[in-house]
């Protein structure tokens, strides 16, 4: 199920990310672990997320994902392997809330897509998720919340 979409600024927020380019058949053995290793670097550093993780696409994924995974944080990182600073841009968004399992996130993407264009808006090449409930809060995944935020031109 997908929240009535809204026109919201979002201020820059500096993160700590993972940039990744991976086929579509590979995403979901490498999110996890890209998780894992940006949250271990964060704990060794002291560094406590300041928001909940994401995926920064660079594009609208394809049969390739060119994306950052990572967190907001609110004080700068040290880079340490493949974790380094990143920022989720300023920008006049389009957002919609997602609620449900991972699998619908690409239908519920879709109807954020065409509520854009319908509005007579045009969205930039990037986009990203926000996963404010995931697997980690219960298996239900009917309680799981994923904020899709498509950036729009001016």
């Amino acid at each position: 199920m997908l929240s009535s979409p809204e026109i919201v600024q979002t201020a820059q927020q500096p993160t700590a990310v993972i940039s990744l380019l991976v086929s579509r058949s590979e995403i979901q053995q490498v999110m996890g672990p890209a998780i894992a290793e940006v949250l271990a670097m964060l704990r060794a550093q002291g560094i406590t997320p300041a928001g909940p993780v994401f995926t920064l696409h660079a594009r609208r994924p394809s049969d390739t994902f060119d994306f950052a995974v990572g967190v907001p944080v609110a004080q700068a990182v040290a880079p340490a392997g493949r974790v380094h600073g990143g920022t989720l841009p300023a920008a006049r968004v389009a957002r919609a809330v997602y609620s449900g399992g991972y699998e619908g996130l690409g239908s519920a993407w879709g109807q954020l897509l065409a509520w854009v264009e319908a509005q007579g808006l045009q969205g930039q090449e990037s986009l990203w998720e926000c996963y404010a409930r995931g697997p980690e809060s219960g298996t239900d995944s009917t309680q799981w919340r994923t904020e899709l935020n498509r950036p729009l031109r001016d």
